[in-house]
Parts: C-alpha cells; sequence; structure tokens
C-alpha cells in the first residue's frame, strides 16, 4: 500500500492533467496489481477521468457546463466568493472528488484515450490539494 499527497496549480477555470503525477505515486507505491484512488479536497473543483488526445472535448464539456449551470444564475444565493462561487460548488457535486483507476503490473490502466484531470471550477487559479492511495499486491 502506498499514499502521497500533491499539490496543483490551477490557470482557473479549465482542466489541469495530472495522469503523470499519479502515476508517480502508483509507480512509488511498489504496487504491483491493485487499485489506485484519486481524491481531490476541494469543492469548488473536481476530478474527471477525460479524453487526453482532443483538447476540444474538455473544452465542449466546459461549454455544456457553463449553460447547465451558470454562473451567477438569480436562483443562487451563496456568492460570498464572487458569482461563480455557487456554481462552481454545483458543478463539483454533478462531477466528482474522487476516482478509483485499476493497477496492473505497477500502471494505471488506463484506456488508450484516458486522462485524469483536475477541473478548476473557479475563475481565478487556485492551488489544489490531491491524495493518492493504492492498496494491492
Amino acid at each position: 500500500m502506498g499514499k502521497g499527497t500533491f499539490e496543483v496549480q490551477t490557470q482557473g477555470r479549465g482542466t489541469t492533467d495530472v495522469t503523470a503525477e499519479v502515476q508517480r505515486a502508483v509507480t512509488e507505491s511498489g504496487v504491483a496489481d491493485g487499485l489506485c484512488n484519486v481524491f481531490l479536497h476541494h469543492t469548488s473543483a473536481s476530478l474527471i477521468l477525460c479524453e487526453n488526445a482532443d483538447p476540444d472535448v474538455r473544452r465542449d464539456l466546459e461549454t455544456f457546463f457553463s449553460r447547465l449551470v451558470p454562473d451567477g444564475a438569480p436562483m443562487f444565493v451563496h456568492d460570498a466568493e464572487g458569482p461563480d462561487d455557487m456554481s462552481a460548488h454545483v458543478r463539483t457535486i454533478l462531477t466528482t472528488s474522487s476516482l478509483n483507476v485499476p493497477v496492473r503490473e505497477g500502471r494505471l490502466a488506463l484506456g488508450t484515450w484516458q486522462g485524469i484531470y483536475v477541473w478548476e471550477h473557479r475563475h481565478q487559479p487556485h492551488r489544489r490539494r490531491v491524495t493518492v492511495t493504492v492498496i494491492g499486491v
């Protein structure tokens, strides 16, 4: 079993690829076969397992979520940190704060076109903390 924590500096709303950092934690764990849990310690950013070849996929997801959960919507009361405050929380709840990925032969068993991303839902850049826990043999 192994565990590691790292920080990600986001550039504001959008995605940051963390696949390499998660793989590094898997490698350092020494686990050959098992399960990797990735957990994001925040309520206004999320984790996604997404297409890694064409950035248009992540751009289209952002467009979709902008329509689904608009910033500053009049239905939201919570706006302590600005018009993107509550919409960021809703986006996080609609996605996820943790992912599980199988580990095979010491590698993340991702599909050919899959990557792990932190999806920042706030407009301002933030430092985000990620914990990776690997269990297995």
